[in-house]
């Protein structure tokens, strides 16, 4: 099969790429032979992916200023390459597109009587009006806007995919409602993880992870120093990518707050692993956020909100507060108590039944190849 890829998806270091990266690998142990086609930008060409693929072709980016202002969505209009589908057509294999980013040959009448499968991670246009809604920036305020509105309008291409896999339940039932006549699976993210590996007992610090570069987890982390941990003496450490001096600022105001900036992923992994409770928010209900998925892997006690857990089916190994003082209150007794063996096992049930990647990869099969 074809996978057509909106970046190079190794590193498995940030959401989409990690779906990506994992799929690639756990088809490939069920045999499948994949042609993998990369747009290539920030990224090098990797070995790794060689090892999974039949073949690894790369294209560049086009990020060309005047894309900004093409009739299609600059994700979209910055990834095509006549050569990608001259390799398209050398065989008549089925064809995964990743994100709509890479959708741009999808009405192509050349791959009419293919098998086209559309992967979705958000639902695009509403990724783009929460970007317009937490950015600062006026300039980028009004990219994100008008990005909106042509991806709000580009969706309709998905008409001509013949079937869907998409990450959340609330995520189905959108594209149900716009697609009534297509295929549509809930499938949920491939993340890596073989195994639990939580541990028992008790951490002395709580951790807010994510993107710090992203408007918004920069959001979530003011969000929460602001509103929760100006009010406790919890230790509270905040990780992640590229922290803006504005988030640095506010940090060292609070003698109870640390930051760790930019660790690498044996440094992640052990804050993730050590820490007792995980504040994990999100103004966004897209999609579905993997590093809620890595921290039940490899995490104790998540303490989210509604919007965290949209249509993921995880409600019964988080613990859910959406206002201030319902927050103030959980993360209180979460942090008096033990994380025991028994909230383990529970997890497992849940993860097993949902969140296998091997169990994934055999329904992409099915679905695919019968």
């Amino acid at each position: 099969m074809h996978i057509v890829s909106f970046n190079v998806p190794f590193p498995a270091n940030y959401g989409g790429v990690i779906d990506i990266f994992y799929k690639i690998k756990a088809l490939h142990q069920l045999g499948i032979k994949i042609h993998l086609h990369c747009f290539q930008y920030g990224r090098t060409e990797s070995k790794e992916l060689e090892k999974y693929c039949e073949s690894v072709n790369y294209y560049p980016r086009k990020n060309n200023f005047s894309n900004a202002f093409h009739y299609l969505p600059y994700i979209v209009a910055s990834r095509s390459s006549e050569k990608l589908m001259q390799n398209i057509l050398k065989n008549d294999a089925p064809i995964l597109f990743e994100g709509l980013h890479s959708c741009h040959f999808l009405n192509d009448a050349r791959i009419k009587n293919r098998l086209k499968i559309y992967r979705e991670s958000n639902i695009e246009h509403h990724y783009y009006w929460h970007l317009f809604k937490s950015e600062k920036n006026v300039f980028k305020k009004i990219f994100f806007l008008s990005e909106y509105f042509k991806l709000l309008f580009y969706q309709k291409i998905l008409k001509y995919s013949d079937l869907m896999l998409v990450v959340s339940e609330a995520d189905k039932k959108y594209l149900h409602e716009k697609f009534p006549n297509k295929k549509i699976i809930y499938l949920t993210s491939f993340h890596g993880n073989e195994k639990l590996n939580s541990i028992t007992g008790k951490g002395n610090y709580v951790l807010y992870h994510g993107n710090l570069s992203v408007a918004e987890n920069e959001n979530a982390a003011m969000y929460l120093l602001k509103t929760i941990f100006s009010e406790t003496e919890i230790p509270f450490k905040i990780a992640g990518l590229n922290p803006s001096e504005r988030l640095k600022k506010t940090i060292a105001s609070f003698k109870n707050v640390e930051l760790i900036e930019n660790p690498d992923d044996a440094k992640m992994q052990d804050l993730v692993q050590q820490a007792h409770v995980h504040f994990l928010i999100t103004f966004q209900a897209t999609g579905l956020k993997l590093k809620l998925l890595n921290t039940l892997y490899n995490g104790r006690f998540c303490l989210v909100n509604k919007n965290m857990l949209s249509g993921t089916n995880l409600e019964n190994v988080c613990c859910v507060a959406d206002t201030a003082e319902e927050m103030k209150q959980k993360l209180k007794e979460l942090f008096e108590i033990e994380f025991t063996s028994s909230e383990i096992e529970k997890r497992k049930g849940v993860l097993k039944n949902y969140f296998s990647d091997e169990e994934n990869a055999k329904k992409i099969n099915e679905l695919i190849f019968g």
